[in-house]
C-alpha cells in the first residue's frame, strides 16, 4: 500500500531530506521539484509550504507529514503528532519598537500585524488587549512604526528584529519541525506498520545523532576506574586483548559530553581512543 507524505518546500527540505536519507531512503529531486521520487520504499512524496501541511495531513490528502509546531496550533488541525524532530526551532513572539514604553502603549488599541491570526487573536485576548489585528504575508518585521504598533513574528536568532528595531515584549510560544500522521491513517493496519516502521527507523537515527561510540585499550588494572567514568547506554563493553594483558573498552556516550570525558578518560589511563559516529540507535 503506498503511503503519502508531505514534505515541507524552502529551508525544512535539506533538513527532512537528510533524515530520510540516513534512514536509507533516497529522496531524488530538489525544493522546487514538487514530486520527487523516494526510492527504497513504496512511499509517494510531494513537496507544499509547511502552513499548508497541518491541514491536508488533517483532511486525509495525506497520510503523514513534516510541519512546525506553530502551524499545527495556528490551524488547530487535528492530526497525531509521532515525534517532535527539533529542526529549525524558533519562538513566536510579540514585538514593539524598541523605543517605545510597552506599559505606556499597552493601554491603546493596538494594530497588530500577523501571519499568525488564530495564535496572535487567542494571545492579544487572553492579556485582555484593545486591537486590530490584520493577516501579514511575509516582511512582517518592516511594519512598524508605520503600518503596525506590534508584530507577531517567528524568529530564530532574534537578528532580524534586533536589526529592524523592535524589541520582544512577549514569547508566545516555542516551536520546532513535527512529524504528524492523519489519524484516520493510523486507524489501517498496514499504514500503521508503514508509519511505524519508519518511526524507528526515525528515532534510530535522531538517537545516533546524539551519540558517539568511544572505543579505547587500557592495562586491565584501570578497569574499574575506567568504567566508573564512562556514561553509556547501558554499561560499558569490555574484551581482552590478543596476546595481551591489556583491555579493550567501547561505550556509546553523547556527544555533548565528549569535550570534558576524554581528558579523564585519559588521566584514568586510557590509551589509542578512537572516537566514531554512530548513524542508528535501536
Amino acid at each position: 500500500m503506498t503511503l503519502k507524505m508531505v514534505v515541507p518546500k524552502g529551508k525544512l527540505f535539506d533538513e527532512v531530506e537528510r533524515l530520510l536519507t540516513d534512514i536509507g531512503l533516497n529522496l531524488v529531486g530538489n525544493s522546487r521539484n514538487y514530486r520527487p521520487k523516494l526510492f527504497g520504499c513504496d512511499i509517494e512524496v510531494k513537496l507544499l509550504k509547511s502552513q499548508n501541511i497541518p491541514e491536508l495531513v488533517e483532511l486525509g490528502q495525506h497520510d503523514i507529514g513534516f510541519t512546525g509546531l506553530d502551524w499545527i496550533i495556528e490551524q488547530d488541525a487535528d492530526v497525531e503528532i509521532l515525534k517532535d524532530l527539533g529542526f529549525n526551532p524558533v519562538k513566536i513572539v510579540s514585538c514593539i519598537p524598541e523605543n517605545w514604553d510597552w506599559e505606556v502603549i499597552k493601554s491603546k488599541k493596538l494594530i497588530v500585524a500577523s501571519e499568525y491570526k488564530k495564535v496572535s487573536s487567542d494571545f492579544l485576548k487572553s492579556k485582555d488587549l484593545d486591537f486590530q489585528l490584520y493577516r501579514a504575508y511575509g516582511a512582517t518585521e518592516v511594519l512598524p512604526p508605520e503600518d503596525a504598533d506590534m508584530i507577531i513574528d517567528n524568529t530564530s536568532t532574534g537578528a532580524t528584529i534586533t536589526s529592524n528595531r523592535l524589541k520582544v515584549v512577549d514569547v508566545l510560544l516555542e516551536s520546532s519541525t513535527q512529524l504528524i500522521a492523519n489519524k484516520t491513517s493510523l486507524m489501517d493496519a498496514a499504514k500503521q506498520k508503514q508509519i511505524n516502521d519508519l518511526l524507528l527507523l526515525i528515532n534510530g537515527v535522531l538517537e545516533g545523532r546524539k551519540r558517539v561510540l568511544l572505543e579505547m585499550n587500557s592495562e586491565e588494572a584501570n578497569i574499574s576506574r575506567l568504567v566508573k567514568i564512562l556514561p553509556a547506554m547501558r554499561s560499558p563493553t569490555v574484551s581482552k586483548l590478543y596476546n595481551s594483558s591489556g583491555i579493550s573498552i567501547k561505550a556509546a556516550v553523547e556527544r555533548k559530553e565528549i569535550k570534558e570525558l576524554i581528558p579523564k578518560l585519559v588521566d584514568a589511563g586510557a590509551k589509542d581512543i578512537l572516537e566514531t559516529p554512530i548513524r542508528k540507535v535501536l
